[in-house]
């Protein structure tokens, strides 16, 4: 690893901001940021000519590039803008009948959630949701929760890999065999994995995997994709239709309409440079710095971290303990509150109680944690 001067020179962030929220939005490298601007002075020094002739053959190699760092085929890789756009890709291509039900997890993130139940409640079918054991389940009794939510009406099941309000890494593998048994095909809302842990996508017998690359791989803003197992890419369409519609599963996802390619051209620097941080090393560190600052909070606070070792990637959720109710309005509030006093944590209602998460990726250190847990005491 760099030394920790070097790594945060390669971001713009405001020294000034104590920033622990990788998990939200991401931060994107000077030198990817650089990558995206070539692209985009390439596109505007002719635009015809970029459109026509460069464009889809760049955004082929770019998803060579991410397929191979994924472990998936090129073939199945559609660049979106972000996971909530492929989750819509997905659930819209469904044909649902009255009565159908499509699996959730009760952690689901909130904008998957409200599209499932839009597109069931269209056909006159509903969403059920797979109550996690919460805080700390171990991985046996949440692939048991998912197994007995399941019934004869399951259409789909929609799976996190890494839950956004819990911070908890599931296990994926044991859950998809769990819904494949009972002949459940499933879409796994991956957003937080590239980046976070190694991944082999293909490997993982999933129908979808819908991810990320501006979070924990650091690619710019607005880069994201689906990947669609083979006997799945006939019946799957893009989110938004347009001149590719009938020409094939990738013709659709590479043309979409009009729009500034560069984010996903830029994957591949973003890759680089998650290679030059170290790699799966640089997940590793950043797992551990999460599990050890978490384990300080909830000891400063007195209070509990959400995840068991076993569950836990480069996020954290602790328990806080307040007066009054644990409502979204109360997670709101509080999160303004931490803005003002100069960082940002999400902070979540669930179960009862207020969760707040944090993120440790390269450009952190301890003592970061250390001034969150001094402005937590204050603020709370």
């Amino acid at each position: 690893m760099r030394a920790m001067q070097d790594i945060r020179a390669e971001f713009a962030l405001d020294p000034g901001f104590l920033t622990v929220n990788h998990g939200s939005f991401g931060a994107t490298p000077r030198r990817v940021l650089a990558a995206q601007a070539d692209w985009r002075a390439r596109l505007e020094a002719q635009p015809s000519r970029f459109m026509v002739g460069v464009l889809t053959p760049a955004l082929r190699a770019a998803a060579a590039r991410l397929g191979g760092f994924l472990g998936c085929d090129a073939d199945g890789l559609g660049f979106v803008d972000n996971a909530t756009a492929a989750c819509n890709a997905v659930l819209r291509s469904l044909r649902l009948a009255p009565g159908d039900e499509i699996l959730l997890l009760s952690h689901a993130y909130g904008a998957v959630r409200k599209t499932a139940a839009h597109v069931a409640a269209a056909a006159g079918a509903r969403t059920v949701d797979a109550a996690l054991p919460f805080p700390r389940p171990d991985p046996e009794a949440v692939v048991e929760a998912v197994a007995a939510a399941i019934t004869p009406r399951t259409r789909l099941a929609v799976l996190d890999h890494i839950t956004s309000p819990s911070a908890l890494v599931l296990p994926i593998e044991a859950m998809i065999a769990a819904c494949r048994a009972r002949g459940v095909p499933v879409l796994v809302d991956g957003a937080h994995g590239p980046g976070q842990l190694p991944l082999s996508v293909a490997a993982l017998g999933a129908d979808w995997y819908a991810g990320n690359c501006h979070k924990w791989l650091m690619a710019p803003k607005g880069c994201g994709f689906l990947w669609t197992a083979p006997q799945r890419r006939a019946g799957t369409h893009a989110h938004i239709l347009s001149h590719g519609l009938g020409e094939g599963y990738l013709a659709e996802f590479d043309w979409t309409g009009t729009r500034d390619p560069g984010a996903f051209l830029a994957v591949t620097a973003a890759i680089d440079v998650l290679e030059a941080l170290g790699g799966p090393a640089l997940m590793a560190r950043n797992r551990a710095m999460a599990l050890q600052a978490g384990d300080m909070l909830a000891a400063r606070l007195g209070t509990e971290v959400a995840a068991l070792p076993a569950m836990a990637g480069s996020m954290a959720a602790i328990r806080l303990d307040r007066p009054g109710p644990a409502t979204r309005e109360a997670a709101v509030a509080l999160r303004a509150r931490l803005l003002a006093a100069g960082t940002d944590a999400p902070v979540a209602a669930i179960d009862g109680g207020l969760w707040l998460r944090i993120s440790a990726a390269a450009y952190n250190e301890p003592g970061d944690y250390e001034r969150l847990a001094d402005l937590l005491v204050a603020t709370l």
